[in-house]
């Protein structure tokens, strides 16, 4: 989806800044830290959530220190819009995810549906354990799909955020930062 450069630039100008790149990277230490630590005795399957999960999967994983491999899956319900709809399944994991810890990572929990599709996924293919990372939680009374992660980054409130691997219109997941889209 092309979108017009001058529209883009003008969100970004106007979007709110909920946390800095600085708060960001902190937040990224702190949930490296966390997973480190549970997951220290065990060799898991690092699962990048495709497209959003790419930024924070390319920062959290260097942090972590314990044996594992890494591979992605690429569902998606927003496909550039700005409200979800049928979850759409892209690509599959190629690596065997039977009797082995699954670490998913994602950019945002925020309604849960897509999430909790690709843990029942991950459970369905026989994963020992299944764990959820997000770098963002949307501060919501209630979700429909997935409830909580298991590891968080931040939170937000409820509105329509990017950067970091969130986007708006599949433009700005490279922000530095995130931000709150002024309107939305």
């Amino acid at each position: 989806m092309l979108t017009d450069k001058l529209a883009v630039q003008n969100v970004l100008n106007k979007a709110d800044v909920l946390y800095t790149e600085k708060e960001v990277y902190l937040a990224i230490d702190d949930m490296a830290a966390t997973i480190n630590q549970r997951l220290q005795n065990t060799q898991p399957i690092c699962l990048c959530v495709m497209v959003g999960g790419l930024i924070p999967s390319g920062q959290l994983i260097p942090r972590l220190t314990m044996p594992l491999e890494i591979d992605y899956i690429h569902a998606t319900r927003y496909r550039g819009e700005t409200q979800g709809n049928e979850l759409a399944w892209r690509k599959y994991p190629t690596l065997d995810l039977k009797d082995r810890t699954v670490l998913i990572i994602d950019d945002i929990l925020d309604e849960g549906l897509t999430l909790q599709a690709i843990v029942e996924y991950c459970e369905q293919q026989g994963a020992k354990s299944v764990l959820t990372a997000v770098l963002v939680e949307k501060e919501l009374e209630k979700r429909k799909g997935l409830q909580q992660a298991d590891f968080i980054g931040l939170t937000v409130p409820d509105r329509y955020v990017f950067g970091f691997g969130m986007d708006y219109r599949e433009q700005l997941r490279h922000a530095p930062g995130i931000y709150a889209v002024n309107g939305l």
